[in-house]
């Protein structure tokens, strides 16, 4: 049987070496962690500019005219499919496991969890990619919010306020820490943080509704909701 195993795994590396790719490649659907040339590129900067101003299916549309086989092309399809809501983006997080966009991929794979209110397999998910990717903020942002539902109140913190000191201009992490400031009460600190950050009252008013809604035992927060506190 041992001698069964090690010829597959002979095989299977002798199969990498032979077509150049690397053992992620192989296992992940010959997802390429390649170089993208410069008109590729051009196209996922406008995809990622479409997404980030909510233009999510034309960010799509320009997403499928590269090749698929690029990680990260990928990558971008599961973030749009994510934020819409569909199931296309879980397999394509999953595709990307054991590859060079594993953090990603458990990032990714942790938010939809958390979206379905699933905070262990969150946690579970958004853990593994800290360790991955330990100084991304988004990361340590979006495994903040995990803590705080499951009202690990000290866990949280010790994230928000990693991920703020990782990115000082990241409003989301800080108004989370409001959140958090104003479920325990602390509303000297929280009126401080708001201050100094510059938030606006609408931010604020945001983070006292969570924060309310925090407080109601049993009570689980609306997808909306939580996706609204992730990256």
């Amino acid at each position: 049987m041992k001698a069964m195993i090690a010829g597959a795994c002979l095989v299977l590396l002798g199969g990498c070496a032979n077509t150049g790719q690397t053992p992620w490649e192989a296992l992940s659907g010959n997802a390429s962690c390649g170089k993208l040339n410069s008109e590729q590129q051009l196209s996922l900067n406008l995809a990622d500019d479409m997404a980030n101003d909510g233009k999510l299916h034309a960010s799509l549309a320009n997403l499928q005219s590269l090749p698929d086989n690029l990680a990260d092309v990928r990558l971008r399809k599961a973030r749009v499919y994510r934020l819409l809501g569909r199931s296309e983006a879980e397999p394509l997080y999953r595709g990307l496991l054991g590859t060079c966009l594993a953090a990603e991929a458990e990032h990714g794979l942790g938010q939809i969890a958390a979206a379905s209110a699933d905070y262990g397999q969150a946690q579970a998910h958004l853990q593994r990619a800290a360790r991955l990717a330990p100084t991304d903020e988004k990361i340590r942002n979006d495994l903040g919010v995990v803590y705080l539902n499951q009202l690990r109140i000290e866990d949280a913190r010790f994230e928000f306020l990693t991920a703020m000191e990782l990115k000082q201009s990241d409003q989301l992490a800080a108004l989370n820490l409001v959140t958090l400031l104003l479920y325990q009460d602390d509303w000297t600190r929280a009126g401080e943080l708001v201050s100094r950050l510059g938030l606006s009252p609408a931010q604020f008013s945001e983070a006292q509704n969570r924060a309310e809604k925090l407080k109601v035992p049993g009570k689980v927060p609306a997808p909306a909701a939580v996706t609204a506190m992730l990256k």
